[in-house]
């Protein structure tokens, strides 16, 4: 696998200072799955009594962990619980090797902490159709247990990289009932980012207390609001998951689905989904489609999605040229409703095109000065409906090629 030795132009200045969410604890440590002199593998625990919610790729390809996650979420329990995670290897398509070991791997973190199996959830991230070294995993554990912290957060967010050039992270606090509630996530990705149902890996950790049903709930409609909207190059992970746990030890209990307390874990969601596309495997621009106007939300969203991942569009926008003609030929192959005639198309605030024609007082030099800008907007507006969507994704260079030509090396 090629080495990572530049850091993406869109990353944020720096990993932000996450607040602490008590009852979760962290730790990493370099088992040597695939990478040498880098730690590979994130262990979490979570308090007695945590809720834990989740939502998978739906891909039926899916990797081992994946399959196991999906048997254990949403059964009730007053255990604690774990999260192990390793990078370099994706123990998908291993057929019974597979289950072997992530029940290994499972079960001996269980032992380790002292916890039900069924309460220790685990993914695995990197090459497909290789056996995971699970005996790597296993033989660190007693490190990783002696290692927890509530402060190591950062480290887990670095040991879960692959081809990522920056931790993700991203938190948030706010008072309810005059008490401080916390949450705090990260998150890996960069290539194969087209999320079905959820995204790469992601990990939120708040000190709220929910009750599982609605964690779960809460999570899903969240999701579909922030990582399935975001796309890097329209493959979708066999190893996508989101996990969400919620430990209650900061004493406060959401009971809504509506509140201060969503409204903090979509923003905490939203900006990890944007760290991943910024990071986007080669990516220099992140961009922004807005669709309005349509015949429907979905219709507005098959607009937005057929735009953003178009090789065509995304190499024009690499290139900063304002070649709005692909942004029509986008609209009209997506199989949504739309009229030639009635659409719109702008470049941030420069309208290009209208009424099926280039705007009258549209000059290609200013859609070319704004085609430089690093973060970028396009808006479509349909110009039929009240339908409307949003989706993020990046440029498409000759970086994605080289990383993933060299992904194996």
């Amino acid at each position: 696998m090629a080495k990572i030795t530049h850091v993406s132009p869109l990353a944020p200045a720096e990993f932000p200072n996450l607040p602490r969410v008590k009852g979760a604890e962290y730790a990493a440590a370099a088992a040597g799955i695939r990478y040498q002199g880098r730690k590979d593998v994130m262990l979490a625990r979570l308090a007695p009594g945590s809720a834990v919610a989740g939502v998978f790729t739906k891909s039926s390809t899916r990797s081992a962990p994946v399959l196991d996650c999906q048997v254990k979420i949403g059964a009730h329990s007053e255990e604690g619980a774990a999260i192990i995670v390793n990078a370099g290897n994706a123990n998908a398509f291993t057929g019974r090797n597979g289950a072997e070991a992530t029940d290994a791997v499972t079960g001996a973190v269980a032992e380790c902490l002292k916890l039900p199996q069924a309460r220790v959830f685990s993914s695995s991230t990197g090459v497909i159709g290789e056996p995971l070294p699970h005996g790597r995993i296993t033989a660190k554990l007693d490190e990783l247990a002696a290692a927890l912290s509530e402060t190591a957060i950062r480290e887990a967010a670095e040991a879960i990289r692959t081809t990522d050039t920056f931790a993700k992270g991203a938190g948030a606090s706010i008072e309810i009932d005059g008490k401080t509630v916390n949450i705090a996530g990260i998150a890996k990705g960069s290539g194969m980012i087209a999320p079905d149902m959820a995204t790469m890996l992601v990990y939120i950790f708040t000190d709220a207390g929910v009750e599982q049903a609605l964690l779960q709930k809460m999570l899903s409609e969240l999701t579909d609001l922030t990582f399935n909207n975001i796309t890097v190059d329209s493959d979708t992970s066999t190893s996508d998951t989101l996990l969400l746990a919620a430990t209650g030890a900061s004493g406060v209990q959401v009971t809504s689905n509506d509140g201060p307390f969503r409204a903090a874990l979509h923003d905490v969601m939203l900006d990890l989904a944007h760290q991943v596309v910024r990071d986007g495997e080669g990516a220099t621009k992140f961009l922004e489609i807005r669709v309005t106007g349509a015949a429907s939300n979905t219709d507005a969203r098959t607009h937005a999605l057929a735009i953003a991942n178009s090789p065509l569009v995304k190499t024009a926008v690499a290139g900063e040229d304002p070649n709005w003609g692909r942004v029509v030929m986008a609209i009209g192959k997506s199989g949504a409703a739309a009229d030639r005639d009635l659409l719109a198309i702008s470049f941030g605030d420069v309208l290009v095109a209208e009424q099926g024609w280039v705007s009258p007082g549209y000059r290609e030099d200013l859609g070319a000065a704004y085609m430089k800008n690093q973060d970028l907007v396009i808006s479509v507006d349909l110009g039929i409906g009240s339908g409307e969507a949003t989706v993020w994704t990046c440029d498409l260079t000759h970086g994605y090629i080289t990383i993933n030509a060299d992904y194996r090396s």
